[in-house]
C-alpha cells in the first residue's frame, strides 16, 4: 500500500490524464447519443412529411444546429434532478436511514412527477427540432402540447413505459440463462472457475446483440414520441384555426 501511494504521488499526472480521458470519452459518447436522438427526431419528421430518402450525412448536418439547445435542455434537467435528489440523499445519510423512511411519501410523489418531466422533455426536444425553437421557447411549446393533450400523453407514456419494460425483460432472458451455470456451480467456485468463464463468455457474446436490440427499441420510442408531438401539435393548431374565425 505504501508503495502504491508513493507511486501515485510521484506520477500524479497519470491519474489526471486518466480522469481527463474518461471525462472526454464520456462526453463524446454522450454527445454522439444526443446527436442520434436529434437525428431520429429529424428523420421521423422528414419521413412523415414525405421525404423520399434519408441520407446519414444530410441528417447529421441538419441535426447540428439543434445540438447545443437539446444539450442545454438535458443539462437543465440533470441540474434539477441533482438539486432535488442530493439533499434527500444527504438527509438520509445524516439520519442513518431514518430520513429515507420519513421521505417515503415524498419519494412516491416524485415517481409521477418524474414521468411528467420525461414526457415534457420528449415533447420539448421534438418542439426544438421540428419547429426550430430555442430552449425556453421549446419548453413552453412542449408544456403547451402536454397540457392540451393529457389523455394522449398518459396513454403513450403507459404504452411505451410498460412495453419497454416487458421487451427489456425479454431481452434480458439470455443474460439470465447465462447466469444459471454460475448459480448452479457457486458451491464449487473454490475448486474451479469454469462457471464464471462460461457466464462471462456468454454475456460477452450476447452483448453486441443486446446493444443492437436496445438501439432498435430506443429508436422506436423516440420516433413514437416525435409522432405524438406532431399529431398533438397539429390537432391543437387545427382547433385554434377553427375557433379564431368564429371569434
Amino acid at each position: 500500500m505504501n508503495q502504491a501511494i508513493q507511486f501515485l504521488k510521484e506520477n500524479l499526472w497519470i491519474i489526471l490524464v486518466i480522469i481527463v480521458g474518461i471525462f472526454l470519452l464520456s462526453f463524446l459518447f454522450y454527445a454522439l447519443g444526443m446527436m442520434g436522438r436529434i437525428g431520429l427526431i429529424k428523420g421521423t419528421y422528414k419521413a412523415e412529411t414525405g421525404a423520399q430518402s434519408l441520407a446519414f450525412g444530410e441528417l447529421w448536418s441538419e441535426s447540428l444546429p439543434y445540438f447545443w439547445r437539446v444539450l442545454g435542455l438535458n443539462l437543465l434537467l440533470g441540474l434539477l434532478i441533482f438539486i432535488l435528489i442530493v439533499p434527500l440523499v444527504i438527509l438520509g445519510i445524516v439520519t442513518a436511514g431514518v430520513g429515507f423512511v420519513c421521505l417515503l411519501p415524498l419519494l412516491c410523489i416524485l415517481i409521477p412527477v418524474s414521468w411528467v418531466l420525461m414526457v415534457l422533455i420528449e415533447q420539448t426536444q421534438a418542439a426544438i427540432v421540428i419547429e426550430d425553437l430555442g430552449m425556453m421557447d421549446g419548453i413552453r411549446r412542449g408544456w403547451d402540447v402536454v397540457k392540451s393533450n393529457p389523455g394522449a400523453m398518459i396513454i403513450m407514456a403507459l404504452i411505451l413505459g410498460i412495453g419497454s419494460v416487458i421487451v427489456g425483460i425479454v431481452f434480458a432472458i439470455p443474460i439470465i440463462l447465462a447466469v444459471i451455470p454460475l448459480v448452479l456451480g457457486a458451491a464449487n467456485l473454490r475448486e474451479s472457475l469454469t462457471p464464471v468463464w462460461i457466464t462471462l463468455a456468454c454475456c460477452l457474446a450476447y452483448m453486441p446483440v443486446l446493444i443492437f436490440l436496445n438501439g432498435i427499441i430506443s429508436a422506436y420510442i423516440q420516433s413514437a414520441w416525435t409522432l405524438t408531438f406532431m399529431q398533438a401539435g397539429k390537432s391543437k393548431e387545427s382547433s385554434s384555426a377553427i375557433v379564431e374565425p368564429n371569434a
